[in-house]
């Protein structure tokens, strides 16, 4: 069977799914967390709590007031130490709630039994509202708010939900672990999203790279109707919202356009067993799957997290120590993640895997003059020139880099990859892409 892919560009990396063999293990609650405001793309969230309040799990710390925002909960039990700036992923001192931990009491109306539950009780507008209140977004790294994805603006349809269970970063197995260990609970979880979306069609794509998944999935969602899952090529970045389009469904994104106005919705399959735990069982997002990996561990896996927790705590439950040998640390995959200072950044709803590289592989190479291979064109799945931007966000040329296509850019990496002159491509057209968003939206304001 030939396997279906994206027909325009795309890379190979190594795989190092390293911890693909690791059950999910659920992580011990540390003594306190730290729970920024901005774990979504829009508007940060607005504290609701102050200094000294007392929280459950589940408690309501942070409301998304703005219409792209999301709520924010407490991970944790205790005591609201403070409400302050504290390093995040970027770098930056970004406003957070502190809680000290005094147990693990939940609030009393969130289901935590291990029932799964089927059948759907709810209309489409409960479950938008549900997802709402749960503050969940997408799973897979952009943090979008699910519930805005359910709200069609007036004349747009979708036909189809489309669900991301493709995980084509390296090391990254944390969604591949979730298929294995709760189908069941995805399954249901496409269902709400399909009947919030108002449509009778599903498709779940996944990697070939996971045939143990493929099969559990297929197994478990041949008795529901309109739900198919396609095993997809191994390719870099399949994953990405319009390449993931073009493989199951041949249908392209316009530039500037959403997934929306060719008659998608796209959910990561986290994402989708975080649905199912809102809708089904009113529990907020206050816990993800982590991947914790590197080729040079003694030891990797996959961790059940609260929200807040710092990231080293997954590597004292490992045993690891930072060492001379450890150069870098991601956030995220090593294609699209972020380096990070260190193991103290906390876990946020972003947060998909920390991986650790050492200084064989984290050592960038001397830049060397472009050599006018074109190979940058050839990888990139957006059919965009990565050379051209590169040179026109160096001379600060930003009205040409916005003709040349930056905002189309997904970010992915391939370009920077493939260059035989190790030319930091991808920096370079981000620092253009940002121009390019300011330039835009000084445009709207006048």
């Amino acid at each position: 069977m030939r396997l279906r892919t994206f027909p325009k560009g795309g890379v190979h990396p190594s795989e190092n799914k390293i911890s693909a063999g690791e059950t999910i293990q659920v992580l011990p609650i540390p003594s306190r967390v730290q729970l920024h405001l901005g774990q979504h793309l829009g508007a940060p969230a607005v504290p609701v709590v102050s200094k000294g309040d007392r929280v459950r799990v589940g408690s309501r710390i942070a409301e998304g007031k703005s219409f792209i925002s999301a709520h924010l909960h407490s991970s944790v039990s205790g005591t609201v130490a403070k409400i302050d700036d504290v390093i995040d992923a970027s770098g930056y001192r970004r406003p957070a709630v502190v809680i000290d931990v005094d147990g693990d009491e939940w609030e009393a109306d969130i289901d935590r039994s291990p029932e799964l539950i089927r059948e759907i009780k709810v209309d489409a507008e409960t479950i938008v509202e549900r997802i709402k209140a749960a503050g969940v977004v997408g799973l897979g790294g952009a943090c979008f708010p699910t519930h805005v994805k359910y709200i069609f603006p007036e004349g747009k349809r979708a036909d189809t939900v489309i669900i991301n269970a493709v995980e084509c970063e390296p090391y990254l197995t944390s969604d591949h672990r979730l298929m294995l260990e709760r189908a069941d609970e995805i399954l249901v979880g496409v269902q709400i999203l399909m009947r919030a979306a108002r449509v009778e069609s599903a498709i779940i794509g996944i990697e070939a790279n996971k045939p143990d998944a493929i099969e559990i999935m297929s197994r478990k969602a041949r008795s529901l109707p309109g739900i198919e899952v396609i095993p997809l090529k191994v390719q870099y970045p399949q994953g990405a919202e319009k390449q993931l389009i073009k493989a199951l469904l041949n249908r392209e994104v316009p530039s500037g356009r959403l997934p929306l106005d060719v008659g998608c919705v796209v959910n990561n399959v986290g994402t989708a067993l975080a649905v199912y735990e809102a809708v089904q069982k009113n529990k907020p997002l206050v816990e993800r799957v982590v991947t914790f990996t590197g080729r040079h561990l003694p030891a990797t896996g996959n961790f059940l997290v609260r929200l807040g927790v710092p990231a080293a705590d997954m590597a004292a439950h490992l045993g690891i120590e930072l060492d001379e040998e450890t150069a870098k640390v991601i956030s995220g995959g090593p294609m699209m993640g972020k380096a990070i200072a260190g193991l103290d950044v906390p876990v946020t709803k972003g947060t998909s895997g920390i991986v650790l590289l050492s200084e064989s592989h984290a050592r960038r190479h001397q830049v060397q003059n472009c050599i006018r291979c074109s190979r940058c064109i050839t990888v990139c799945p957006m059919g965009l020139e990565p050379w051209l931007l590169e040179k026109m966000a160096q001379l600060d040329r930003f009205e040409e880099c916005e003709s040349a296509g930056a905002a189309d850019c997904i970010e992915c990496g391939s370009c920077s990859y493939t260059c035989p002159s190790s030319r930091p491509l991808l920096d370079f057209i981000r620092y253009g892409k940002v121009n390019v968003m300011r330039i835009r939206a000084a445009r709207r304001q006048k």
